[in-house]
């Protein structure tokens, strides 16, 4: 089974690379939204100090939604699903291999970019430290999520709207302790930020535990 998962993962990361147009436009909005922000509120340090954990985390989730439309589609529509599905290989096996590549081509080059970006809103590096850990753990999570709703939505008509619909209020947990973790002080023994960081890894076990065995139940549905 680890054979086929790197298999598919190295298969999913190939194909993503050819269409180096679908990354560029995730990772151009994920830019745009957090560098238009500071000029709708104004230059006042202290607030854009106060709203950055939280700009930069709905930009991220916004930004990793984009791409999850294409998860399971393209093979879906060739047929590859079905001989994945076919292989005598656990479904869900795939499905962890296929949102591990959407995480390492959507989530983690918003983890590695948004250190970058919070410095326009003031942030210190010692501030980007908890907002990097937060979506360190907090980015494979949507992914996870959001695999479980592009499955349900696979060859539905509108399935990008009920994608969304779908997935945006399953993502308000890992968004409410991601900006926790983000804005709170790594320093003080019992912080807020340690304390959403481990809450974090609670939500990232549980969707890792049981997210592929959903999505690949909801395939199944989708495939007969």
């Amino acid at each position: 089974m680890l054979r086929v998962w790197w298999h598919v993962l190295r298969r999913d990361l190939l194909l993503a690379l050819r269409r180096r147009a679908d990354l560029a436009s995730t990772l151009a909005f994920f830019v745009l939204v957090c560098a238009l922000f500071p000029f709708g509120v104004g230059p006042e340090a202290g607030l854009l100090r106060t709203i950055a954990p939280g700009v930069l985390w709905v930009a991220a989730l916004l930004a990793s939604t984009l791409a999850l439309g294409r998860l399971f589609a393209h093979d879906h529509a060739d047929g590859t699903l079905e001989q994945l599905a076919l292989s005598g290989t656990p479904l869900a096996v795939i499905v962890l291999a296929k949102v591990a590549a959407h995480w390492l081509v959507a989530g983690l080059p918003l983890v590695l970019l948004a250190p970058l970006l919070a410095l326009q809103f003031g942030l210190s590096a010692e501030d980007a430290l908890p907002l990097g850990l937060s979506l360190l753990l907090g980015t494979p999570a949507l992914s996870l999520v959001g695999a479980l709703g592009a499955a349900l939505t696979l060859g539905a008509r509108g399935g990008g709207i009920l994608l969304s619909l779908l997935v945006l209020p399953l993502s308000v947990p890992v968004l409410i302790f991601g900006v926790g973790a983000a804005a709170g002080d790594m320093g003080e023994a019992g912080s807020t930020a340690i304390a959403s960081l481990l809450l974090l890894g609670g939500l990232l076990g549980g969707a890792l535990a049981l997210g592929p065995w959903a999505s690949a139940a909801a395939l199944r549905i989708a495939l007969e």
